[in-house]
């Protein structure tokens, strides 16, 4: 589990085609990684990855079919700026939110304005995760936590302080840019509970979940 407060900007040193699947290497910049050992779980742009190798200046980690599905790491090359965050401890303070770093989809970023010293972006999610995120709710934005200011015709609206986008790699998107994006896991559980018999196969916009959600806001 991660907060999705990001602790360093990475950049990815090699992508490795393995069979199929691939394989990174990330220099960690100034991520300490003084309490990192294989197996541990780096966030890199939200991505939930296995370290598999420390070769003293970043670590190594694989990437399944599952992850690249979900994703644009595919399209990573040497060079690609990531967000990095290690895997919170009992002790972090919760300053984000609770983020799995199970990326859920690919959001397009549509807009990009000025708003005072903050940055105004314009995301279009996929619709299968638009019903997920609710105006003033979490999202997470390649690995960021970020509240949702207000929902669009096919997206979201975020506000991104000077802080925020000094220390990410948010500070970089341009209308075209593509971001992972990780919806509340509350609100997947939430459609899960809610299912008239908590079954998998039930479709989720139908019956008790579609109505109670659309009252709560989590449906549009």
């Amino acid at each position: 589990m991660f907060t999705g407060i990001i602790e360093a900007i990475g950049t990815v040193a090699a992508v490795k085609n393995q069979q199929g699947d691939l394989t990174l290497q990330i220099n960690s910049g100034t991520l300490d990684l003084a309490d990192v050992k294989l197996g541990d779980s780096i966030a890199t742009n939200g991505v939930c990855l296995t370290v598999v190798g420390l070769p003293g200046n970043g670590f190594i980690a694989d990437v399944s079919r599952e992850s690249l599905a979900h994703t644009h790491i595919e399209r990573w090359s040497a060079g690609t700026k990531v967000n990095l965050e290690k895997a919170m401890l009992p002790t972090t303070r919760m300053g984000g939110h609770l983020v799995t770093g199970h990326v859920d989809g690919v959001g397009i970023v549509k807009k990009r304005s000025a708003d005072a010293r903050s940055i105004r972006f314009t995301i279009e999610a996929p619709a299968a995760l638009r019903k997920y995120i609710a105006a003033k709710g979490s999202v997470t934005v390649d690995g960021v936590s970020l509240t949702a200011n207000a929902l669009s015709a096919d997206g979201f609206e975020l506000n991104i302080v000077p802080h925020t986008a000094q220390q990410t790699t948010l500070i970089g998107l341009q209308p075209g840019s593509e971001v992972h994006l990780e919806v509340d896991i509350i609100a997947r559980y939430l459609e899960q509970l809610l299912r008239p018999d908590n079954s998998a196969e039930q479709a989720p916009d139908t019956g008790i979940s579609q109505a109670f959600l659309a009252q709560n806001g989590f449906w549009k």
